[in-house]
């Protein structure tokens, strides 16, 4: 069930609009127009800054900071420019590079799930979560930063176990069922059956002219994938074991998947199914936290909760359009060239490697171990990001050629106001 809302009737955005944005950016957060919808231009301005924000930097002088809240989820936004994070309390969105934060919302005794971001724009889907949930966890909420209200909402009915955007859907996870929405109505468009996700595992494309969305099969170690502009879906079979964790290219072409082994990740063609390459993360059961690909699919990120994040060399040319990749994209990715066809991989020859012939890492960087990490590609030339959900963020940057131990760039606490450098 969806429901359209506002707080003064503002009209539903169109995720697609013809005509372009002519009006001022959010003061409260960074344009960015090469991948951002400006919804801002649809909606009428606001004369007063919307009461649950909160300054970064509240606490008068003099007094101790509060207490910071429990984080419940983190995640990037789609071109890893940014990330969010819920908490018990509200959440908070966050620039990446240069580190900042850009705004939070905080709630009297409500606390927020998941945050689902669209790129830079400032519409947001959120999830009530926590002790004192905001929202009902079987809603998902669509919330008009530039309004500072929720302006519609979803009613599964089931608890929802995760949120993906793109400009022209919004997909909603719940335990045994993805439900794919019209951005612009909030119509059901397509429903999927699916293995038991309590994890809310689903991945779909950003190009903005096709439309792949990966999600668990009906069988144990299986995903399916859906090729939407083809009408096509591929069934793959990718592990014995329970899929664990996978992530999408930007493309849909490609997917890279975990199982809750955790030893070995496999990257697969979409559209064939074929197995494409296999890397080793190690020898010891551990439990994969996320996957990552390079804007270009030049590397592989991952990250467990053994506290190692590994990046692996992946055999692969992009074929992803220059003005599709994200702005300030990596240099090191962009060295890559891409060929003739759709897509090219060097394949295994003969039988997959044994694990004294396995693909290992690249670069490695050591965190706690058994605390939980989402790692991203950063946009600066070989470096990584690191979230983790006690509020740390690194900035690491890794050698391609040598490989070896990454270089920690940064390193910054989320949840703690930074403090002002002395005049």
């Amino acid at each position: 069930m969806a429901t359209l809302s506002a707080c003064s009737s503002p009209p539903w955005p169109d995720p697609n609009p013809t005509t372009s944005p002519n009006s001022d950016p959010n003061p409260n957060f960074l344009p960015d127009q090469s991948q951002t919808l400006d919804f801002e231009s649809l909606m009428p301005p606001q004369p007063k800054s919307p009461p649950q924000y909160r300054s970064p930097a509240a606490s008068p002088p003099g007094l101790s900071p509060e207490t910071p809240p429990s984080v419940l989820h983190v995640a990037f936004n789609q071109d890893q420019a940014c990330f969010s994070a819920a908490t018990d309390n509200g959440f908070r969105i966050y620039n990446c590079n240069p580190f900042s934060e850009q705004f939070r919302r905080e709630f009297d005794g409500g606390g927020i799930g998941h945050v689902e971001m669209l790129f830079r724009c400032n519409i947001i889907a959120l999830v009530g979560g926590g002790p004192h949930p905001k929202y009902s966890p079987n809603k998902v909420m669509i919330w008009d930063d530039h309004e500072g209200c929720c302006i519609g909402d979803l009613s599964p009915r089931a608890a929802v176990r995760s949120v993906r955007l793109r400009r022209d859907r919004i997909i909603v996870v719940i335990e045994q069922k993805i439900l794919v929405y019209n951005f612009q109505d909030l119509s059901l468009l397509h429903q999927i059956e699916t293995y038991p996700n309590p994890k809310g595992l689903c991945a779909v494309s950003q190009l903005s002219d096709s439309l792949v969305l990966a999600c668990p099969g009906l069988q144990k170690g299986q995903i399916r994938v859906e090729h939407y502009a083809q009408k096509k879906t591929k069934f793959i079979s990718a592990h014995d074991s329970r899929i664990a964790c996978f992530a999408l290219t930007l493309d849909g072409q490609f997917i890279a998947t975990a199982s809750t082994k955790g030893t070995l990740i496999r990257i697969f063609d979409t559209v064939q199914g074929t197995l494409l390459q296999e890397v080793r993360r190690g020898a010891n059961v551990a439990e994969i936290y996320s996957l990552a690909f390079s804007s270009t699919a030049r590397w592989l990120a991952v990250s467990s909760d053994k506290g190692t994040v590994h990046v692996f060399s992946l055999k692969v040319n992009s074929s992803i359009p220059e003005q599709e990749k994200p702005q300030n994209s990596s240099n090191s990715d962009a060295a890559i060239t891409p060929s003739n066809s759709s897509r090219s991989f060097t394949k295994f020859k003969g039988v997959l490697p044994k694990y004294f012939n396995s693909e290992w890492s690249v670069a490695q960087f050591r965190l706690q171990e058994g605390s939980h990490y989402t790692v991203a590609f950063g946009h600066e030339k070989n470096t990584v990001i690191i979230l983790g959900m006690d509020g740390s963020f690194y900035r690491c940057q890794f050698d391609p050629v040598n490989g070896g131990e990454m270089t920690q760039l940064e390193y910054h606490n989320f949840l703690k106001p930074e403090p002002e450098t002395a005049l």
